[in-house]
């Protein structure tokens, strides 16, 4: 078998450990299992850290285990919130667990035999238990005191926390009962900020099965200059491609930097640690190159979307960073397309200008309200000066007849000197 833990201690992955769970581990076949909360119907790249803990288990040669919160989620943890959750829905919460369902098969293999990855839900069990019954069979083993004494509970104290908020970690707990007795679930895992949780639910298999069972958890991510790990300057990076562009996804992981990029290459990709260690000499000799950084991007890029996903992004970084071509532009599709050029002036223009046959002068400068150049003397300065091109083709005469094939049926991209760019759509 192989060991796991030191599989996470070289890839900085071990935070918390229960003594006796590495020698269990080398010596028995389990199953681990981790919570994931549909609160939304995307996971994004937080979870990655825990679902690259489930790889590993799994690479072992044990058997992981995903548990998709559909009771849980109801209610929301409060580990690591300043006030409460929202309520969802109940079709809500199916919508978005089968999200999670289907981003967790690109990572886990569910058809590997002996150590097939499993999924559960907890709603399963839960729907079936009285409110009287669960008190009387769970919320005995753990004292007020015990549970007030979590971190997740003490930090809410000053601001408040609801009783149903507060018996969070007695449902969490008891899901780990539940799959100790029925499913051999004898580890369970997560972030560190899950310890609390998991060991209510160790608690709860000693007194309420006389067992024993196991906790592990990983360090919470953080950036070097002390930001959350997982945001961008627009919110969250999601695993789905409709919620973040696999272009802007990429580009997240090209732009780590230096000082994170080690630690993350660790933590996301698959390579040993002799591939890594190699890679780290090869990126020292010339830094400005981002061996590392753009060696992340693609592994990661190509096992959260697809290889073909990665070539559009490079095709996209071109276009803004590099030397493209008209090719280059006119192979994105919309999606990727609106994704680069997101925040970028987008003018709207009647298709029918264009039957008008008009000269890139007329175009530039009387249509669209004058939001490229103020003035026809300022634009044909700039056109004869060789600083303004179409769909990445150089203009050489401001008489030029616009003739060029739409983008999409629908777009022309404008550059006026080197970073500026402009979005005319005709509608």
């Amino acid at each position: 078998m192989k060991n796991f833990v030191e599989e996470l201690k070289w890839r900085g992955m071990l935070h918390d450990i229960m003594p006796g769970t590495e020698e269990y581990l080398l010596k028995n076949q389990t199953t681990a299992y981790v919570g994931f909360d549909p609160t939304a119907s995307s996971l994004t790249i937080g979870n990655l850290v825990t679902i690259m803990m489930l790889v590993h288990f799994q690479h072992a040669g044990h058997i992981p285990m995903a548990l998709v919160g559909g009771a849980t989620g109801m209610i929301g943890d409060p580990s690591g919130k300043s006030e409460e959750r929202n309520f969802l829905s109940e079709e809500t919460l199916r919508l978005n667990q089968e999200g999670i369902r289907n981003q967790l098969t690109k990572f886990l293999d569910f058809n590997s035999g002996s150590n097939s990855a499993k999924l559960v839900n907890n709603y399963d069990w839960f729907k079936g238990i009285g409110f009287l019954e669960f008190l009387r069979d769970a919320g005995k083993n753990l004292t007020v005191n015990y549970m007030m004494s979590k971190d997740s509970v003490k930090t809410r104290m000053e601001t408040g926390i609801s009783y149903t908020e507060f018996s969070y970690q007695l449902l969490q707990g008891y899901d780990y009962y539940y799959l100790y007795k029925n499913n051999n679930v004898r580890l369970q895992m997560g972030g560190s900020d899950q310890w609390g949780n998991i060991t209510s639910g160790t608690t709860l298999i000693k007194k309420m099965a006389d067992g024993t069972a196991f906790a592990l958890t990983t360090p919470l991510l953080t950036k070097a200059d002390g930001t959350k790990f997982g945001k961008s300057a627009g919110g969250n990076v999601w695993l789905d491609p409709n919620l973040t562009s696999p272009y802007k996804f990429y580009q997240f992981w090209l732009n780590s930097a230096d000082e994170d990029v080690s630690r993350f290459i660790r933590i996301f990709t698959l390579f040993s640690k002799e591939e890594i260690e190699a890679l780290e000499a090869e990126h020292a000799k010339a830094p400005h190159e981002r061996l590392l950084q753009k060696t992340l991007a693609k592994d990661i890029t190509i096992r959260v979307h697809s290889e073909a996903d990665y070539e559009m992004a490079i095709k996209a970084s071109e276009i803004l960073f590099g030397k493209s071509v008209t090719e280059d532009l006119q192979a994105l599709n919309e999606a990727t397309l609106l994704s680069v050029f997101e925040g970028i002036p987008m003018i709207e223009i009647s298709k029918s200008t264009l039957d008008e046959k008009p000269n890139v002068l007329e175009l530039l400068s009387t249509l669209s309200n004058s939001e490229i150049f103020p003035s026809k003397g300022e634009a044909r300065k700039m056109i004869q000066g060789g600083g303004v091109s179409i769909n990445k083709i150089k203009i050489n005469s401001p008489e030029e007849i616009v003739n060029y094939p739409l983008l999409l049926n629908s777009y022309l991209l404008v550059q006026k000197g080197k970073k500026n760019y402009y979005l005319l759509r005709f509608n």
